[in-house]
């Protein structure tokens, strides 16, 4: 990787993570190119940002999994020629049951110049330090439906506070909310705000690929 792109578990004691993208758990339906190990990467200044959030979290009996962090280039190029084949209907369901794939990109919900690639942006949630379960949402990751967007009609109240938490505990750290994606937050200060990077994810020497 990068010298300043480091895995963020190494960096954040404690925290969880489930690499959607490097599993067959995800929109596309199946591992995404430049995902060769189940591990969540990003810049050191993320880190940094995502140890303050934790430590928050942490305070209020919540811990962080993440999702997604850095996503090289070609997994972005992927989705573009993902969102162009023809519909198989296997993940529409539960990803974008109101929406063609094709309209992902015009909607909002996946760019062809993506945050991610940049290093400093991440995709997470709460769950219960007591239980390890998942904090109710309202929604799962890569839901692209408004149902998905801050302020979002049609979730009860527990799950609109549960995102007004995550929220708060993810801007008092120094990142910026993506208004269509609860999940979605950014560095306010990346350190990398023009560069989309394409080294792929590789397992750690001596480990497997997931």
């Amino acid at each position: 990787m990068n010298d300043d792109f480091v895995f963020v578990d190494e960096m954040v004691p404690g925290i969880r993570w489930d690499a959607k993208y490097a599993t067959w758990d995800n929109f596309t339906g199946k591992p995404v190119d430049g995902y060769l190990a189940n591990r969540i990467a990003g810049t050191r200044a993320l880190c940094a940002a995502l140890g303050r959030a934790q430590e928050q979290a942490v305070s209020l009996g919540f811990g962080l999994l993440l999702w997604d962090g850095y996503r090289p280039q070609r997994a972005v190029d992927c989705f573009l020629r993902w969102s162009r084949q023809p519909e198989d209907g296997r993940t529409k369901p539960r990803h974008y049951p109101n929406i063609d794939r094709t309209e992902m990109f015009e909607q909002g919900y996946v760019a062809a110049k993506s945050g991610h690639s940049r290093g400093g942006t991440v995709d997470l949630t709460l769950y219960h330090l007591a239980t390890g379960e998942l904090a109710l949402m309202g929604g799962g990751h890569d839901l692209m439906d408004p149902v998905s967007h801050h302020g979002a009609q049609g979730i009860t109240e527990a799950e609109s506070r549960n995102r007004r938490r995550l929220c708060s505990i993810m801007e008092d750290a120094g990142f910026v909310r993506y208004d269509h994606e609860w999940w979605h937050y950014t560095l306010r200060d990346e350190p990398y705000p023009d560069t989309y990077f394409d080294f792929p994810i590789m397992p750690a020497a001596g480990s497997r690929a997931a």
